[in-house]
């Protein structure tokens, strides 16, 4: 992901067919080693490609991607035990739910861009 990311930092400042060395460059400017046997599947693979076309090409795709549902199952849980009459036990497990969702959010604000 990082090379796929100074490749297209090199394209959005102009530099239609980025060169190895030229990805290099870019993640070294930040601290990054970059790994050559990716760079150089990665730079095989966009060869001769315009990248504005793989990238309209790629939100066509995604747009035909499933992307809502999956959320119902906790609600017919909670509804489940309200009904066998644990409601007061679903509603304490559900707080302490809750706030490790937020400590999780907490420790992935430490992420870099290249890492």
């Amino acid at each position: 992901m990082k090379h796929l990311a100074a490749y297209l930092l090199l394209g959005l400042a102009g530099n239609t067919s980025p060169s190895a060395d030229d990805v290099k460059g870019v993640l070294s400017s930040v601290g990054v080693d970059a790994d050559d046997d990716r760079l150089s599947k990665l730079l095989e693979e966009l060869e001769g490609k315009d990248i504005n076309e793989l990238i309209a090409s790629g939100s066509q795709k995604l747009a035909s991607v499933p992307s809502g549902g999956g959320g119902g199952g906790a609600p017919a849980a909670g509804g489940a035990a309200a009904a066998s009459g644990g409601g007061a036990a679903a509603a304490e497990e559900a707080a302490p739910a809750k706030e490790e969702e937020k400590e999780e959010s907490d420790e992935d604000m430490g992420f870099g861009l290249f890492d």
